[in-house]
């Protein structure tokens, strides 16, 4: 099989190193990017390195013509921008697939609505979800992840063409549960690194709770099954969100609380303004998304917001 990969981040270059070992594989970035210039100079980033038969282009073009399965995997704000430059090619028949994760902001859509919006042309669309970090992945050290679509066969065609035990991919049919859940998590992520940064840290096993509870809501409101909000989309991705080193959006959450500079993208802090939208749209209460978006854009400070998240009336725990 050939695939384009479209994105040349941490995870973009990862999933073209990765799925180079048994596929051709092209690789763009964006003309005039740093990581794109290092890539073509060095042939490596800062975790790990390009193997011999990986291809790489600025061309959008040469990307779109060389593979009928084209993956993308950019910041979720920027897609738009890249679909509308897609459209302009003519790529009908093909299959993309979104391997990202987050709502767009100004719109609070789901990115295959956006992308659908924008590429009108008739093509096959999916999202890969899921944990797993590019640190762990590169040492061989295995996980599961989600594949879903509004077409069950094309979930079908990449599960069953790119699954491995390195990444062992499930099918997701819940859609509208699998792109919102996904993108909830890193909301959750960044709450997860505010608790560590005040050394709150035990309390991520209640955030996890209730966490999962509130973005069930919002999934079920939206007319999604709520069940996917406890599958690998969201609370089976909190490992690497929550807990983990390698998290942008938990670093960016302890770095935020304790007034120290993070230059890494962390999606949730673009998503948490989507998400708050959608609870108003939709008039379900997201208590852990509306803080923190209070601490990031409000100015709401950590001994305001955070101790009155875990202060709530006392009701059931699986009370609506």
């Amino acid at each position: 099989m050939k695939l384009t990969v479209l994105g040349c981040g941490r995870w973009g270059t990862f999933l073209a190193c990765y799925h180079s070992a048994r596929n051709d594989v092209l690789l763009w970035g964006r003309p005039g990017s740093r990581a794109m210039a290092q890539l073509m100079a060095q042939r490596k980033n800062s975790y790990l390195e390009l193997p011999p038969a990986l291809a790489l282009t600025e061309d959008l073009d040469q990307a779109l013509d060389y593979a009928q399965v084209i993956v993308i995997s950019i910041s979720a704000q920027q897609l738009r921008d890249l679909a509308q430059k897609i459209q302009q090619r003519d790529v009908a028949g093909k299959t993309f697939i979104l391997c990202m994760k987050g709502i767009e902001v100004e719109s609070g859509k789901r990115l295959t609505q956006v992308f659908r919006e924008e590429v009108t042309q008739p093509v096959h669309l999916a999202v890969w979800v899921g944990p797993g970090h590019v640190q762990d992945f590169s040492a061989g050290i295995p996980n599961c992840m989600v594949v879903d679509s509004d077409e069950p066969e094309t979930t079908d065609l990449v599960v069953e063409s790119l699954s491995s035990d390195l990444i062992r991919l499930y099918k997701g049919r819940d859609l509208i549960g699998t792109e919102v859940g996904a993108a909830a998590k890193n909301v959750i992520g960044i709450a997860a690194g505010m608790l560590d940064g005040i050394g709150y840290s035990s309390l991520k096993g209640a955030l996890m709770a209730r966490g999962a509870r509130e973005i069930a809501r919002l999934i079920r409101a939206m007319g999604g099954n709520e069940l996917s909000a406890y599958g690998l989309c969201h609370l089976g991705d909190y490992e690497a969100t929550l807990f983990s080193a390698h998290s942008h959006n938990r670093r960016f959450g302890e770095a935020f609380v304790k007034g120290e500079p993070f230059d890494q993208l962390a999606e949730g802090a673009s998503t948490v303004k989507a998400l708050v939208q959608l609870g108003e749209r939709y008039e379900v209460d997201l208590p852990i998304c509306k803080t923190v978006y209070s601490m990031l854009y409000q100015g709401r400070s950590v001994d305001e917001a955070l101790p009155p998240l875990f202060q709530r009336t006392v009701k059931g725990e699986f009370d609506h």
